[in-house]
């Protein structure tokens, strides 16, 4: 029989779990589904992250709640990237599933289409790291914290990524 100390407990830890769920979850799965290319896997993901949350929320140092769950998400992402499976049946698969906002153009909705292209055709690590900067909103310092590099390694990614997708929708642009 449980206490009333751990009873107590549960429910902070259920309400804790359920905000975090509430500020999180959008990113969670932005995230995914910008790495993966696919809703589903990208939901799949996301049940898997918050599984995890619920499960080991308990060491997740406050404040760095955010972070980690990015982090947790990117390593599910690439662990399904290196399924076999996967690379042959995702590659060449549709990268960009956008509704248009009202006010957006055909011209504007058609960039980002070519920019998610871009940064789908980066290498992986110069693609989270554009990811968490760009679409996450994070800071240097904190991709290195998260990704457990040094900060001149994430902005030396940063630039060259710049570079690459400079070329890539250059070449796009063109059709070369």
């Amino acid at each position: 029989m449980k206490t009333l100390d751990e009873s107590v407990s549960a429910q902070k830890n259920s309400v804790q779990f359920e905000t975090l769920y509430e500020q999180y979850a959008s990113d969670v799965l932005r995230m995914a589904y910008f790495y993966l290319a696919d809703r589903h896997k990208a939901e799949d993901v996301c049940q898997d992250v918050f599984v995890k949350l619920y499960t080991h929320g308990h060491t997740i140092e406050p404040g760095k709640e955010k972070a980690w769950l990015l982090r947790v998400t990117v390593n599910s992402c690439r662990d399904l990237w290196r399924g076999a499976w996967l690379r042959r049946v995702v590659l060449g698969a549709p990268t960009l599933e956008m509704i248009p906002a009202q006010d957006e153009t055909i011209e504007k909705r058609e960039e980002k289409e070519e920019l998610m292209r871009a940064v789908n055709k980066l290498p992986g690590a110069f693609r989270e790291t554009v990811l968490l900067h760009y679409y996450q909103g994070l800071g240097i310092s904190e991709i290195a914290q998260m990704l457990d590099l040094p900060e001149g390694t994430i902005s030396s990614r940063l630039s060259r990524a710049r570079k690459k997708l400079e070329v890539l929708l250059k070449e796009e642009a063109t059709g070369v």
